[in-house]
């Protein structure tokens, strides 16, 4: 296992206040947020938000108009920032590829240019990581988009990178094929790779990262762990809870007289929020006032809402700050 994921956490990303003018629109303004080592961070916001424009920043790819650009420790310009690139992986706006190469000449392509001239165990095992093994010696113009996808991960893990960078890593795969990477994604940081992602599934963000940067018309309105973001709009965890409709007045007043918060959602049903042990009290409490529990699930806050709450606030599109750390 890599030294470094003995070391202690240290912030790979950091951007502060950086601004970006194209002309007189701006991409970036004065936007601010870090990465920590040994994390998946999110990177989200709507079309246009400034997510790919803060990309290239980061890889030296795109200049700034001011702010600073820290990428492992270096500046871009700076002595070791190409040193910087080399220790980061990335797949961005679908991966490049020699469409009359094999998989495996793709992946020992990359190598060469890498300058990994011992690659060949590598190519094997992250071929097998990423689901490819029997399709290696396939040209890469006869693969599917997600197969591709698959592909354009591996080559991004080639050089062992301390951090890789992965714009929509989950597109044109099926649902299995999502859930695969999504699991390999998490378990990147165990082999010493801190993970950036964007996507506009906010579903599977919200499984695979522990960690979110939200921003809106390229500025910050959120920057935290997944359990700061998700609580950064007040939405708690709570019940639903569907009784008879005849009996929804008794089981508010039920309910409220436990400690509970409870809102009236109609036809029958309740949110019900507050200090609940387990599912089994609130049957309880509900049996005891002679009221027939018709259904019970649970309601966690989910990003999706989150995220459309913090990017458009009052419909308009203007968004929110919630900065969590």
């Amino acid at each position: 296992m890599p030294d470094r994921l003995t070391r202690m956490a240290e912030t790979l990303i950091q951007l502060d206040g950086v601004t970006k003018r194209y002309g007189t629109v701006t991409a970036l303004d004065n936007l601010s947020m870090t990465v920590p080592e040994g994390s998946v961070c999110g990177l989200l916001g709507p079309n246009g938000s400034g997510k790919t424009t803060a990309i290239r920043i980061l890889l030296g790819l795109t200049d700034t108009n001011g702010g600073e650009v820290d990428l492992l420790g270096t500046s871009p310009g700076s002595q070791n920032f190409a040193t910087s690139v080399k220790q980061t992986g990335s797949l961005i706006e679908g991966p490049a590829l020699y469409g009359h190469a094999t998989a495996r000449q793709n992946m020992e392509i990359q190598a060469a240019t890498l300058g990994l001239s011992q690659a060949r165990t590598e190519i094997e095992e992250l071929l097998a990581l990423v689901g490819l093994s029997d399709r290696a010696e396939s040209k890469a113009r006869t693969f599917s988009l997600g197969m591709k996808q698959r592909l354009g991960l591996a080559i991004s893990l080639l050089n062992d990178p301390r951090l890789v960078i992965l714009d929509e890593p989950t597109n044109g795969l099926d649902p299995s094929g999502i859930v695969e990477i999504r699991e390999l994604i998490k378990e990147l940081p165990q082999r010493g790779t801190t993970v950036m992602v964007s996507s506009h599934l906010l579903s599977e963000v919200q499984l695979m990262c522990d960690r979110a940067t939200i921003i809106n018309k390229g500025k910050l309105v959120a920057n935290g762990t997944m359990e700061e973001i998700l609580a950064s709009t007040g939405t708690a965890e709570g019940y639903r809870v569907y009784v008879r409709i005849s009996q929804t007045e008794a089981a508010v007043s039920a309910l409220s007289a436990a400690g509970l918060e409870v809102e009236d959602r109609g036809e029958g049903s309740l949110l019900a929020r507050g200090e609940i042990e387990d599912d089994s009290e609130i049957t309880r409490i509900l049996a005891e006032s002679g009221i027939w529990l018709r259904g019970l699930m649970r309601e966690r806050p989910d990003l999706e809402r989150v995220f459309l709450t913090l990017t458009d606030v009052d419909g308009s599109g203007s968004g929110g700050e919630a900065n969590a750390g």
